[in-house]
This record gives C-alpha cells, sequence and structure tokens, in this order.
C-alpha cells in the first residue's frame, strides 16, 4: 500500500481563485491546461458556437452559447469546457448550474482527459448532452442522455441533431464544423 496519496495536496475553489495561467481542478487536484490550443482547435470551436448560437437565435431560444468559461462543479471541482449552452441567461461570474449542452475539442494534451474523466464527470452531474469533436479526424461523437438516465454513445455520420432547453432543436452538420 502506498502512502503518496496522502502526500498530494488538495486544493478548493479559493485556491483555484488565486493561480495565475491556464488551469482546472479535479477533485483538489491542480490541472494545467497548457500549452494553449492550436489554431484548428479554435476553428472548430468558433464553428460550433457560431452555428449554436445561429439557430438558437432563430428560434427566440432562451439560452446562451459560452466557450471557455469556468465551471464550478464542487468545492473541489472547476473545469473549463470549451463550449457550452445555458438555459437561461448569462451567469454573472462562473457557471454553477449544470448546461444544457456541453463540447470538447480534443487537441493532443487533452484528448485523454476529455475522453475519460470529462466524460465521466459531465455524465455524473447530469449533463443532457455531452459532444467530442476530433479536429484531426473530423468526427464527432455524442454521448445523450437516455429516458433512463443513462448515457448512450453516438457516432456521427453527417449531422446531428440536439434540443435544448426542452423547447429548441438544432441541427449542427460536420461540413459546418470542420
Amino acid at each position: 500500500m502506498s502512502a503518496v496519496p496522502k502526500y498530494i495536496p488538495r486544493y478548493t475553489v479559493d485556491d483555484y481563485a488565486t493561480w495565475e495561467g491556464d488551469w482546472e481542478l479535479w477533485e483538489g487536484i491542480a490541472v494545467s491546461m497548457s500549452p494553449s490550443p492550436f489554431g484548428v482547435h479554435q476553428l472548430v470551436l468558433f464553428n460550433l458556437a457560431a452555428e449554436l448560437r445561429t439557430q438558437l437565435l432563430a428560434q427566440d431560444c432562451d439560452a446562451v452559447v459560452l466557450g471557455v468559461i469556468d465551471w464550478i462543479v464542487s468545492r473541489d471541482t472547476v473545469v473549463r469546457p470549451d463550449v457550452v449552452v445555458l438555459c437561461g441567461g448569462v451567469p454573472e461570474k462562473h457557471i454553477e448550474t449544470t448546461p444544457g449542452f456541453v463540447a470538447e475539442v480534443l487537441s493532443a494534451s487533452t484528448a485523454e482527459r476529455d475522453r475519460t474523466f470529462k466524460r465521466d464527470l459531465y455524465e455524473e452531474q447530469g449533463v443532457p448532452v455531452y459532444a467530442i469533436l476530433d479536429p484531426t479526424l473530423k468526427t464527432v461523437q455524442i454521448y445523450r442522455r437516455s429516458n433512463d438516465g443513462k448515457w448512450s454513445q453516438e457516432s456521427v455520420v453527417d449531422q446531428f441533431a440536439i434540443t435544448l432547453c426542452e423547447t429548441c432543436t438544432v441541427t449542427v452538420r460536420l461540413a459546418d464544423l470542420f
């Protein structure tokens, strides 16, 4: 039995608020978000956000699309999703409620985190739809909460549709993302 975990520092949101640079906080563990994303990552992120925003505005949906904003999940967990959709207005500071949609754009330095820790966290937090976009392979994986409350995984071929805020449905074509 290893004594090492006993000596790993544990941090809180209060500690996180004082840090410089790009960090997330996972169950009390500091996780570096360096290096910053490359151009293709940012292009896909903004293409998705623009497509969502355009369609939600056209439907007069009570939702806001935000990118790269802290979500304070708990006192010891803060993540920074690439794109979120919140039903209702813009938060005054950080997100403190479960988004209606979360998307992560894969990059070499964060791909494994997005496919494992973040996927599991978002499922545990009740996120209705989680999308993982891979700019290298030009693919999208969707995790969608089913009626029994569990996630089902879908591989997107040409486009995907999601319902947000219970009344608004958007359809996103892969060709508009990559």
